[in-house]
């Protein structure tokens, strides 16, 4: 499994927005800039993180992108699943009538438990922790 850009671009979104003062809020056109995404993609990623719930947007001169909750309650499950939907090592976790073995699967409770810790793992890391961690970095 690969994350896909798409997310790549998300994550680093919220990251930076996690990064600011309390609240803070960013223009696009910073956060494309400094994180290195392409302004018309950033667009799109930050509609969907709107939808999702993520992050909110104002227009104007003092308008911007700010998280819409804060970063301790974010994870960043809910990040990639936010624009890339739900994480599935295999189509066939979900049904096992698209497995050619079924239930019988030999690989089946091993994969399933991957997933499973990768979900909870993912949803446990917040975007406060997650900032902290940046900041102890550029020290």
């Amino acid at each position: 499994m690969q994350i896909t850009r798409q997310a790549d671009y998300a994550l680093r979104t919220v990251l930076y927005l996690a990064g600011l003062e309390d609240g803070g809020r960013a223009p696009t056109g910073r956060i494309a800039r400094e994180q290195r995404v392409p302004p018309s993609f950033l667009a799109k990623i930050v509609s969907q993180l709107a939808i999702a719930g993520l992050v909110q947007t104002a227009r104007g001169a003092r308008g911007g992108v700010s998280l819409a909750r804060p970063a301790g309650e974010i994870s960043v499950l809910e990040v990639i699943q936010a624009v890339d939907g739900p994480i599935r090592l295999f189509e066939c976790l979900d049904d096992p009538a698209g497995c050619v073995f079924g239930e019988a699967c030999p690989m089946r409770e091993t994969l399933c438990n991957v997933q499973e810790r990768l979900i909870r793992d993912l949803s446990t890391a917040d975007f406060r922790q997650l900032a902290a961690r940046q900041r102890e970095l550029a020290r």
